[in-house]
C-alpha cells in the first residue's frame, strides 16, 4: 500500500498516467506496483469556485510513514505526473497509518 485518492482529476485523465506513475512510486518506496491503489473521487464544488471553473487537484495519500525524503520524492512524482494533465493546481496531503491499527482480512499487520 499506499492508497491514493484523487479529487479534481477525471478517471479518464488519470488512466493515461497511472501505470508509469505507479512504476515510479514503487521505485521510490522500494516495493511492487501491486502495493498501490489509486481511485478518483467525484466531488461537486458548492463553494469557492465558479461553475465550469477548473478544479484544483486534491490528492490524499494514506500510507505507512517512510520519512521526509521519501515523502517529498513521492509528492514530487505525483505532482509531475498529474501536472501533465493540465490541472492548474495540485495539493497533496499524507495520512500516516499506524501498523497497530491496520488490519488485512481481520488480522493485524503488526503483532
Amino acid at each position: 500500500m499506499p492508497h491514493l485518492l484523487f479529487r479534481g482529476v477525471a478517471a479518464e485523465q488519470l488512466q493515461a498516467v497511472a501505470a508509469p506513475l505507479a512504476e515510479e512510486l514503487a521505485a521510490i518506496c522500494e516495493c511492487g506496483t501491486d502495493n498501490f491503489t489509486m481511485a478518483c473521487l467525484h466531488a461537486t464544488s458548492v463553494f469557492g469556485s465558479l461553475p465550469g471553473e477548473p478544479a484544483f487537484a486534491f490528492i490524499e495519500i494514506g500510507w505507512f510513514e517512510r520519512g521526509k525524503d521519501v515523502r517529498t520524492r513521492f509528492a514530487q512524482a505525483v505532482t509531475r505526473y498529474v501536472g501533465q494533465l493540465s490541472i492548474p493546481e495540485i495539493e497533496i496531503v499524507f495520512h500516516a497509518y499506524r501498523e497497530d491499527s491496520y488490519y488485512i482480512n481481520g488480522e493485524p499487520v503488526e503483532e
